[in-house]
């Protein structure tokens, strides 16, 4: 705690309720509360500021809507708002993959008849969303989605304004109640290639011999031949029309 924890340390709990924590592997939730506990203890005696920085997932396979719903509640009672959220996505070799693509859960024994656990597979563009969106409940932008998916789950009473509630029942005009802090102190960075003025074949500095443009030091506009006139004596050239 002294010596190598710079001021952040980041850990992965992953969510906070047993069904997509099992499928995952890991203890649970109050694994993370005692570590917090031991973590303010120990950084008190060391005399430093320091924090902890969870990590979540959105749309694993065995997690269920109300399973979101109950892990935004959860970020929101101790404080935390994620800027960046990871989504499951399936990649080789994984064993959540494989819960993804059978719906099964091998760590339970593959069975094809009524002895294989189902396993509840987060698919669709909006179902996706939704898990994101709670993950995300104090971004205004996932509001809309926010309250329909709350009140289909009859938990209407987790919107309003007061502490109590996850999302508000007023939507901003704009719908930029937040901004998340790496864009309040990103400055916009242009470059050269990123410029898309028009500019007439006349105006195009040619390079000196020997000099050497790439994409990161500036190309100049591509000089397509636009308008250059034909040699003299030649024609332009007409596209043939062939008969059947």
């Amino acid at each position: 705690m002294t010596h190598h924890v710079g001021g952040y340390l980041k850990i992965a709990p992953e969510h906070t309720e047993n069904g997509p924590l099992t499928k995952m592997m890991k203890p649970g939730i109050g694994n993370y509360d005692r570590f917090k506990t031991l973590f303010d203890k120990f950084t008190l005696e060391a005399g430093k500021k320091q924090f902890l920085i969870p990590y979540f997932i959105a749309a694993h396979p065995g997690t269920s809507d109300e399973d979101m719903m109950n892990l935004a509640i959860w970020l929101k009672k101790h404080g935390f708002r994620a800027d960046q959220v990871q989504t499951f996505y399936p990649s080789p070799m994984a064993t959540a993959t494989a819960m993804y693509h059978t719906g099964l859960n091998p760590l339970k024994g593959v069975h094809r008849d009524e002895r294989g656990e189902k396993v509840d597979v987060v698919r669709g563009e909006r179902r996706r969303r939704l898990h994101k969106a709670f993950l995300r409940y104090h971004d205004a932008a996932n509001w809309p989605l926010l309250r329909e998916a709350l009140k289909a789950m009859g938990r209407a009473d987790l919107i309003g304004n007061g502490k109590q509630h996850l999302i508000p029942s007023w939507q901003p005009l704009n719908d930029c109640g937040y901004t998340s802090a790496r864009k309040k102190n990103s400055t916009v960075l242009t470059i050269p290639t990123m410029v898309t003025e028009k500019t007439s074949p006349a105006s195009i500095t040619r390079p000196r011999p020997g000099t050497m443009l790439t994409q990161h030091t500036g190309l100049p506009p591509r000089d397509k031949g636009a308008g250059r006139p034909a040699p003299p004596g030649k024609a332009a050239a007409k596209p043939s029309r062939r008969g059947r």
